[in-house]
């Protein structure tokens, strides 16, 4: 069964919100998030309400402060169950908006866009199968954002300000 409880101090101290379904507003719940626990599942936590802002990917297991997740503050706001899915993976990533310009298809994880795609632009993306975590810096650090199956036309529809990008990887749950 998915769970994920949100503590307002690190160490799994202070007042705390359980959920098992998506969240778009967890302020009324919790002020501040300083330590998750994932008791079963796969999430995404967002900075802000509606799911926007800062993305955290978070796995089963214990996050006693938000370092442990990337986190860049004590602002989790809300989140996002990701499905269970165990199928084939598939991306396609264009160098430009509206599906312009150099692309590549993609089915396994890329550490490195600029030594794989020759550029770290993608200002849009088409996910045909699967989740997706695209990242700011290669090897998959520095912020992250969760794509869902679906047509992007350009970057500011995943949530980044910038069309440039380090790495990609299958969200997929730890086995």
């Amino acid at each position: 069964m998915a769970k994920i409880i949100f503590y307002e101090d690190k160490n799994f101290q202070g007042r705390h919100y359980e959920c098992s379904v998506d969240c778009s507003e967890m302020h009324s719940h919790v002020s501040r998030c300083n330590s998750i626990k994932v008791e079963g599942g796969s999430w995404v936590a967002y900075e802000k309400s509606n799911y926007n802002g800062y993305q955290y990917q978070l796995n089963k297991g214990d996050y006693p402060d938000y370092q442990r997740w990337a986190g860049f503050n004590d602002c989790i706001r809300s989140c996002r169950m990701v499905p269970s899915y165990r199928g084939n993976f598939k991306i396609k990533v264009f160098e430009r908006s509206d599906f312009m310009g150099q692309n590549m298809e993609l089915g396994e994880d890329c550490p490195d866009l600029m030594e794989r795609f020759h550029t770290r632009d993608i200002a849009s993306l088409n996910v045909t199968e699967g989740y997706w975590m695209l990242h700011e810096h290669p090897n998959y650090r520095g912020r992250q954002y969760f794509l869902s199956p679906g047509e992007y036309r350009r970057y500011s529809e995943w949530g980044s300000s910038s069309p440039t990008f380090g790495s990609l990887r299958r969200f997929t749950e730890p086995i």
